[in-house]
């Protein structure tokens, strides 16, 4: 007798209080797993409950360090091996998305072996947002649901009412995203051109685009050291900008991010929680505007969950 798929959604380790929400705004409670860890620092992942002829969602976002991706590809191999119907990947972030080509001789190409791996981990779908580079969906052989932090982003930017608004570009890779943005909220666009001296080490940055009277906001896919954020901030006022926000999907907030952040002419850094920021009282966290992406989340999985079309969920 055919029954119908349950829906089961877990929780990796990194991700827990990102699922705890997704899971609540569902009506869901988060499925039962455990993690054993050796004291050689291997982990094993495991289901508590039957996930038999269940459609399986682990949630989980792959910053560093490489254990979240390793347990991320543990527990769908382990939910493939228990019978799950199907096992979709929720990575809020997806990390190592920065390697998605060869920039330089000899170097790989991590994106794709990250895509290969989850495939080889027994998932059939992943749904993850605001990707380094789009194209990155074309590494997969199964369906990618690419979110768009711009449904809460934009809403939230609208809401401040800012006049004389400018959206900025921190780079030439960042041009669509920003005018994406600068379309919807009827306003112009600025480029900033950087050239780096070597990775996260930033040499000088110029603006292109009408900056002075402006209140501009910078768009990014995330904030990794905030070097970029912070001088491109600074260069901006001393062009004459009103003021300067930033507006990025993923904190990574590595290094002295946070202090970078604290220091430099920006007024507000709007980012989302698909990656938790750190818990550490001393670090400044004054600037630091959290949305959530929970709902979003937990709206496309009872979509995809449903069979239902996704596309007017977005906002690009």
């Amino acid at each position: 007798m055919h029954k119908e798929h349950k829906m089961k959604l877990f929780a990796c380790r990194a991700s827990k209080e990102f699922a705890l929400k997704v899971a609540e705004n569902l009506n869901l409670n988060l499925g039962a797993s455990d993690v054993l860890t050796f004291s050689d620092g291997e982990f094993q992942p495991s289901f508590n409950e039957s996930v038999r002829g269940a459609t399986v969602f682990i949630i989980q976002s792959t910053f560093p360090p490489t254990d979240n991706l390793f347990e991320l590809l543990l527990m769908a191999d382990a939910a493939k091996r228990a019978s799950a119907h199907k096992v979709i990947a929720v990575m809020p972030y997806f990390g190592w998305a920065r390697q998605d080509r060869k920039d330089k001789p000899r170097v790989s190409i991590g994106a794709k072996l990250v895509a290969n791996m989850l495939h080889a981990a027994g998932c059939d779908r992943v749904m993850t947002c605001d990707l380094h580079a789009d194209q990155i969906q074309g590494f997969f052989d199964f369906p990618v649901d690419h979110i768009y932090a711009s449904a809460v982003f934009l809403p939230y930017i609208k809401s401040l009412n800012i006049e004389n608004l400018a959206i900025a570009a921190p780079d030439m890779g960042g041009a669509k995203r920003a005018n994406a943005y600068a379309r919807y909220l009827e306003c112009p666009v600025v480029i900033c051109h950087k050239s780096r001296e070597k990775a996260n080490v930033v040499a000088s940055i110029t603006a292109i685009g009408e900056v002075a009277g402006k209140n501009i906001v910078i768009v990014d896919d995330m904030v990794d050291t905030a070097g970029t954020l912070a001088k491109a901030a600074n260069v901006l006022k001393d062009m004459g900008a009103l003021s300067v926000r930033a507006c990025a999907t993923h904190a990574v907030f590595s290094g002295p991010a946070y202090e970078k952040i604290a220091n430099s002419a920006l007024e507000e850094v709007i980012v989302s929680d698909t990656i938790p920021l750190d818990a550490d009282p001393a670090k400044d966290k004054t600037k630091i505007t959290v949305l959530t992406m929970t709902k979003m989340f937990a709206d496309i999985i009872r979509k995809v969950y449903n069979y239902e079309e996704i596309s007017s969920s977005f906002i690009n």
